[in-house]
């Protein structure tokens, strides 16, 4: 992946392959992470992502010190029900979808403007519109 540029303030949103591309080290994914930080944007994941992110072979001291710097947001019934409502206005099916609709409403509700690393390109533009500049991991 080439190094792209962020260009404004607002929130910066890791998916699962986001999180993980961050806590494997991988070059792009950090920079871009430093990149938004040092622009003021608060990083921000799900508390389902880290589920969704985390195998046996995950470096659990690396994720630790991941997860220190992300705000950690949790997912309750009024979080439920807008992401259950993404999936319905999107016609996607929650037993496939569900933690990208989640992930998706995480993003909708930010400071924009919101940019999210994904490698769910297509799913998250179906879920988020135009409202969050999707930038591929």
């Amino acid at each position: 992946m080439a190094r792209r540029k962020l260009t404004h303030d607002g929130t910066l949103v890791l998916d699962s392959e986001g999180l993980s591309a961050f806590v494997d080290d991988r070059e792009p994914v950090v920079a871009l992470v430093a990149e938004a930080r040092g622009r003021g944007m608060e990083v921000v994941i799900s508390a389902l992502t880290i589920i969704e992110a985390t195998h046996r072979r995950t470096d659990q001291a690396r994720l630790a010190w991941a997860l220190s710097g992300m705000r950690i947001a949790h997912i309750g019934d009024e979080e439920a029900k807008a992401a259950s409502a993404l999936l319905l206005n999107t016609g996607l099916h929650g037993h496939r979808y569900a933690i990208d609709a989640v992930v998706a409403d995480l993003a909708l509700r930010q400071q924009h403007p919101v940019v999210m690393l994904t490698s769910d390109l297509d799913d998250m533009a179906k879920l988020c519109g135009d409202r969050v500049r999707l930038v591929a991991v």
